[in-house]
């Protein structure tokens, strides 16, 4: 299968397990995780029309996506991994949704410079749902205060959630969890779920499944 075939067999068994759900399949968005693939290993993507595409770090989507964005237009780019703060400025200016909110320097850091480049961005706070002490996001019985922090203090508005469940655990207490906290809070996006794990992540509410290995192959870590 090429790229664009594993594309389409995603889409479609987003779709179909949608409809299982008695979901509409447009309510749930395919992230396509292009970390650590090169620029030309997302043309075929882009050719195809999908548009939709998740990065982990700041520098590597800056380099990847400053000349495909030129190529083709209507690009939405996620931050996925952890943002850090002498990264903020960059980060505004290159994505368009930033996934990993997830304590108050960083949370103040955004606000910040999103008013001073004019630029609303769409926000989620990750949520470590299984306090894991190597992993980032707000531990899940800080999650209300922070995101009440976000709105009030540092005025940001927040469009959702986002979670990493724990490896080798089953993942949908920590899908749950995240959709419980959502509820409470009048959140509607939930960014859950992956290639392993997001036809149960869409049974369980997800909005936006991020898909890298499924779609991309797998990833080589050893390459710089």
């Amino acid at each position: 299968m090429t790229v664009v075939d594993r594309l389409n067999a995603a889409k479609d068994a987003i779709s179909s397990r949608a409809r299982d759900c008695g979901r509409d399949p447009a309510e749930i968005t395919l992230v396509c995780v292009t970390k650590t693939f090169p620029a030309e290993a997302a043309v075929p993507l882009l050719e195809a029309g999908h548009r939709v595409y998740g990065e982990n770090k700041v520098q590597e989507a800056r380099a990847k996506w400053g000349e495909l964005r030129q190529r083709f237009s209507g690009v939405e780019l996620h931050l996925i991994g952890p943002l850090q703060s002498n990264k903020t400025r960059e980060a505004v200016e290159t994505f368009d949704v930033i996934e990993s909110v997830d304590r108050p320097k960083i949370a103040e850091a955004l606000a910040e410079e999103m008013r001073r480049q004019g630029k609303r961005l769409r926000l989620l706070v990750q949520v470590n749902t299984g306090a894991e002490p190597q992993k980032a996001g707000v531990l899940p019985h800080e999650a209300d205060a922070f995101i009440a922090e976000c709105r009030e203090k540092h005025g940001l508005e927040i469009a959702g959630l986002m979670c990493v469940p724990p490896v080798g655990e089953q993942a949908s207490p920590h899908f749950a969890l995240l959709a419980e906290i959502a509820a409470r809070n009048g959140l509607k996006e939930l960014s859950m779920g992956m290639s392993s794990d997001y036809e149960l992540a869409i049974q369980l509410g997800a909005t936006h499944v991020r898909i890298g290995s499924a779609i991309m192959g797998e990833r080589d870590y050893s390459k710089p």
